[in-house]
């Protein structure tokens, strides 16, 4: 049989399969990952603000804290050494003689206040915009506008050469066994931290302290960079000033073969 022309034609149907969309998914994917988050946000915290929680606290938040805590130890334990020694001043069956030699060595020890002329040095980093003052010199390096450990040393090793009777660093006096040293542009000093600028407070006569620094290679290097770089450098004569005793621990604490 053949087909009639007058047949009805029918017409095909266009492909309606549903498309894979990827940005369907995406949003999708979005939402399990805030979920996740939120829930293990909840589960960290355990109803606590984690905001503040000192283990996420910046590191030097931590140092400063720890430095405050210091402080206040050695306040306490200088009050309480006081004590001991009042309560020892009272019976403790010493001759004259005794107390004297106790007294000198107390001195000596920088463990008792000393009063006299002073003179203070002050050590500061340079501007951040600093660049060389004078032809011939390099533009500056981050290392050369700040103060280093050998700066500070080379000041108190130039003050006990001048024949300083004590001397005192920011706030604390320093002994026999005290280490200044720096840790970027910071300063650790007995269990303290402290930043620029630096004061050196020294007791003694104040030209022949002044002449030692002056004399002092290692400062006469760092004038270098006062000059081209603008590092921070002041020497004041303070008049008669009290430096503090030493408030701190006299233990030593060295290392020990492992067994």
């Amino acid at each position: 049989m053949s087909n009639s022309a007058d047949s009805p034609r029918v017409e095909s149907t266009p492909d309606r399969t549903r498309r894979f969309r990827p940005v369907r998914v995406l949003t999708v994917g979005v939402f399990a990952l805030a979920g996740l988050i939120f829930f293990t946000s909840f589960n960290t915290a355990k109803g606590t603000d984690i905001r503040t929680d000192s283990s996420l606290l910046k590191l030097s938040d931590l140092i400063q804290e720890r430095s405050r805590k210091n402080k206040g130890l050695d306040e306490s334990n200088a009050a309480l050494r006081g004590d001991v020694e009042s309560f020892a001043e009272s019976d403790d069956g010493s001759t004259k003689s005794d107390d004297d030699k106790l007294a000198g060595l107390e001195k000596e020890a920088g463990t008792e206040k000393l009063k006299g002329e002073a003179v203070t040095v002050t050590l500061n980093d340079a501007p951040p915009n600093a660049t060389a003052k004078l032809p011939g010199y390099p533009d500056p390096q981050p290392d050369y506008l700040v103060i280093h450990q050998q700066d500070l040393q080379a000041v108190v090793n130039a003050l006990w050469k001048g024949g300083a009777k004590g001397i005192k660093v920011m706030d604390q006096r320093l002994i026999s066994t005290s280490a200044v040293r720096c840790v970027g542009n910071t300063l650790i000093l007995q269990g303290r931290v402290y930043s620029p600028p630096y004061k050196i407070t020294a007791v003694g006569d104040p030209e022949t302290l002044k002449q030692a620094l002056a004399d002092a290679p290692a400062i006469q290097n760092y004038m270098v960079y006062v000059n081209v770089y603008g590092l921070g450098w002041k020497v004041t004569e303070d008049g008669t000033v009290t430096l503090p005793g030493y408030s701190g621990t006299v233990d030593l604490h060295y290392a020990k073969p492992a067994k």
